[in-house]
């Protein structure tokens, strides 16, 4: 099958999920009390709404829990097909360029913690929405990076406006609801600006889509630090009337961030040379070469070839174990350290019940250790699998995305984590 021609079940869910869309819609301006007051307002808007509300941090319900991970893989899925078909690029830079995305989301989200979005804007940076809402400028970036890529100057200037965009229509309104500073915030702002124009500059062998992705999601990471560090410096009352707490600050980020990245450049290390190697030949971790299908290729002993010989150690030098790997530890570990060390609590129905049950273990703190455990086994098992999978070229989007999904269930709570403890709030 051609890189650009979709599968069967491709079509089929691509169609499926357009008929459920237009279902549900009509559903809600036909029938209402069915479709919304019956089943999605209570299941997912009013949760979305109580998080944003004072009482915060509305928990998961397993129905909601369940409709999200559905959703998820099918996104996957279709996602996957539309990029194949499109032939957006899906190498290592464009995982970095993704990976700068999920960090977006929890510096974003952590300011929703600290009450800075106003009512109606702080719905935007609620999970799910948060990451549709992302999506949405995401999908910006790129449709700049494909139009603007003949014209630097252009290229440069419709990503500043993409740029002052969010900036102006979601972060700087909020500046006077507050009593706060904005030394931190403007230069935050300007710091962003300036990333933006440099992440262009010395990307210029980046593919123009992955160049435009990385820097307007860097630019706003920068201005969303900015901001942290304003809450640091003139914290302002939260909704409930409470100050942030004076948690401590460098241990924490000592061991949730630091032992993640610490594993992740050792693993990384590990397989450098082994990449470098498979690299010379011509081709990638895992992928078998073209002309050949999965079945072809196990068909025959292919243990002298460059792919099985090295793939292995390989692939532990890409991004795309370096972000699952990363990004799960620090989730454990900020789990563990948020509820065994802090007080926080888990709203995860799964994972409070892991958390529940190493508590009555009674070994370690209150059983958020058991949490990390198993965190840790499941990014272990997933990097033994993709150390052993052996894919076809076209299916190059899918492993891409698997991992972005990986990622955002991982590393962008794990962030989330760490930031409201850093920042207390």
């Amino acid at each position: 099958m051609e890189d650009t021609e979709l599968a069967y079940y491709e079509r089929i869910l691509i169609q499926f999920f357009g008929v459920a869309f237009i279902t549900i819609v009509a559903g809600i301006i036909f029938a209402p009390e069915t479709f919304w007051d019956g089943w999605l307002r209570p299941l997912i808007w009013d949760p979305i709404v109580k998080d944003a509300s004072v009482s915060g941090d509305a928990g998961y319900s397993l129905g909601n829990t369940a409709i999200y991970i559905i959703v998820m893989i099918a996104a996957v899925i279709m996602f996957q097909a539309l990029f194949r078909k499109w032939q957006l690029p899906c190498d290592d830079k464009m995982v970095w360029a993704l990976i700068a995305w999920v960090i977006l989301a929890p510096v974003m989200r952590v300011l929703e913690d600290a009450d800075f979005f106003s009512d109606g804007t702080d719905v935007l940076f609620i999970s799910p929405l948060i990451h549709l809402h992302l999506a949405a400028w995401l999908i910006l970036a790129g449709i700049i990076g494909h139009f603007g890529q003949k014209n630097i100057l252009n290229f440069i200037a419709m990503l500043l406006l993409a740029y002052l965009l969010f900036t102006g229509l979601l972060l700087q309104p909020n500046w006077n609801q507050h009593e706060m500073g904005t030394t931190w915030a403007m230069a935050g702002c300007m710091l962003g600006a300036l990333t933006v124009v440099s992440v262009i500059r010395y990307t210029a062998s980046w593919h123009h889509i992955s160049r435009s992705l990385l820097a307007l999601a860097s630019g706003l990471i920068v201005m969303g630090l900015g901001h942290w560090a304003q809450l640091a410096s003139t914290p302002w009352a939260q909704e409930s009337g409470l100050l942030p707490k004076d948690n401590a600050v460098i241990w924490p980020v000592l061991v949730v961030v630091g032992i993640p990245i610490i594993i992740s450049v050792i693993v990384w290390r590990y397989g450098q040379d082994d990449l470098a190697k498979l690299r010379k030949t011509g081709f990638e971790p895992g992928i078998i070469p073209d002309g050949l299908t999965l079945k072809e290729w196990e068909s025959e002993d292919r243990t002298k070839h460059p792919v099985e010989i090295h793939t292995k150690r390989a692939i532990l030098a890409t991004p795309l174990v370096a972000g699952m790997l990363f990004g799960q530890l620090c989730d454990g570990l900020a789990t563990m350290v948020g509820i065994d060390w802090f007080g926080y609590s888990e709203k995860h129905p799964v994972s409070d019940s892991v958390i529940q049950f190493g508590d009555k273990l009674d070994l370690l703190g209150e059983g958020a250790w058991l949490f990390f455990i198993v965190k840790a086994a499941m990014v272990s098992l997933i990097v033994y699998l993709f150390a052993e999978m052996r894919i076809e070229r076209n299916q190059r989007h899918l492993r891409v995305l698997i991992v972005l999904a990986v990622m955002i269930v991982g590393m962008a709570p794990g962030l989330r984590d760490i930031g409201r403890l850093i920042l207390g709030v």
